[in-house]
């Protein structure tokens, strides 16, 4: 292993680091400003599901499509540094600036800006490309609707009477439907435990991610048929419970999405120095030290990008919360599912702007919103000339 390649495997895992810390706001933001967790309470809640994730997403199609966003031939160490180089100095001044940009946007940016430097224009993927492009606008689109859905959802669920349980008993019998097509049932592989090896089946990786956010959505409609015979306290209450419950599946969301994306890296760097032939063949202490790196980089916390989304976008409630982060957490599941790497940031700030405007829209505070576009607008393409400008650096020695 080449003095380079371990140079770049460890800016790699610093840089997952530094995402774990820059983008602790989005699993945490609202459990503090609800005052469900203390600042320290809800970093360590995080950054344990963060490395849960490791356990749950296991097909790694998210840092497939990462890896393949510069062509195979045009990869080299060089480029890899140089994307990580930009990326790391990115993330770290709008960290300090407490901008809630993309530790993803300004990894993939930076990769392909280096890789532009180096082949030119032929050097870079268009369609992974495309994808990212597309779904900065879309995965907060997404989440903002989600959000705002599961607002009123739980709004109209406080009425009394039968009519408002309807929803949550229609959502039970879609997702158990939903769970019975998608987790193996066959009877002569469940008819004994230990015969059919129900923990295999059950927790297989693409079962276990939809067992996970179906169990949710389940207790979810359950809880909110109660809704309608508890007072103001007694619901307040419950929902800062269940919050906990809605923050720990967005840090698995969390997790499992952006540690992928820095394996992808790593697997690509390993490939180009011939360690391994393909990306099939990542090897097991890759996932295992990304997931580690990310947890204890949320651990370290990010307490200025907290009050930005925590406080400034909006102010948020504990049923607000639980609305927000359980719309952040399907977007991220779906989104991981269909192999897109998507921003974390982007998606929990729709969310948050989504069940800010069930309220009304002037809850929105729009100014702050509108800078936070434009910083994630301008995330790729800066990021991809401080890349390039890197590359040209490191090409001289």
């Amino acid at each position: 292993m080449s003095v380079l390649l371990i140079v770049v495997l460890f800016l790699a895992l610093l840089f997952d680091y530094i995402n774990g810390f820059h983008d602790a706001a989005n699993s945490i933001a609202t459990v503090v400003s609800t005052k469900v967790l203390t600042p320290f309470q809800a970093v360590a809640w995080a950054a344990f599901f963060n490395f849960v994730a490791f356990f749950i997403f296991k097909d790694h199609g998210v840092a497939k499509t990462v890896a393949k966003t510069v062509h195979e031939e045009f990869i080299t160490l060089p480029v890899i540094l140089s994307g990580l180089i930009a990326a790391i100095s990115w993330n770290l001044l709008t960290w300090w600036f407490g901008i809630p940009s993309s530790s993803s946007h300004t990894l993939i940016g930076g990769f392909a800006g280096a890789a532009i430097a180096h082949g030119g224009w032929g050097a870079i993927s268009s369609e992974p490309i495309l994808k990212t492009v597309s779904f900065i606008v879309l995965a907060p689109l997404v989440g903002m609707i989600m959000a705002f859905i599961i607002s009123l959802w739980f709004i109209y669920s406080f009425r009394k009477g039968w009519i408002p349980k309807l929803i949550p008993t229609a959502i039970i019998c879609i997702v158990s439907y939903f769970l019975y097509q998608n987790i193996e049932t066959n009877p002569e592989k469940l008819k004994n435990f230990y015969e059919s090896h129900l923990a295999n089946v059950i927790f297989e990786s693409k079962n276990l991610k939809w067992l996970l956010l179906g169990t949710i959505l389940i207790a979810m409609s359950l809880f909110t048929m109660v809704l309608g015979s508890l007072n103001t306290a007694r619901a307040t209450l419950y929902l800062k419970r269940f919050q906990l419950v809605s923050s720990a599946i967005f840090s698995i969301g969390h997790g499992g999405n952006d540690a992928q994306k820095v394996m992808g890296i790593i697997s690509a760097a390993l490939v180009c120095e011939h360690q391994i032939v393909s990306h099939d063949q990542m090897p097991y202490w890759v996932p295992l030290a990304c997931y580690s790196a990310i947890a204890l980089g949320t651990m370290s916390g990010g307490w200025k990008i907290i009050k930005t989304m925590g406080t400034r976008i909006t102010k948020v409630t504990p049923f607000e919360g639980v609305a927000a982060e359980t719309a952040g957490a399907i977007t991220l599941f779906l989104t991981e599912n269909l192999k897109i790497p998507v921003s974390t940031t982007h998606t929990i700030t729709g969310s948050i702007i989504g069940v800010g405007a069930t309220k009304r829209l002037s809850a929105v505070r729009w100014g702050v919103t509108i800078n936070l576009l434009w910083a994630w607008i301008l995330t790729i393409p800066v990021s991809g000339l401080l890349a390039a400008g890197c590359y040209w650096v490191v090409s001289l020695f």
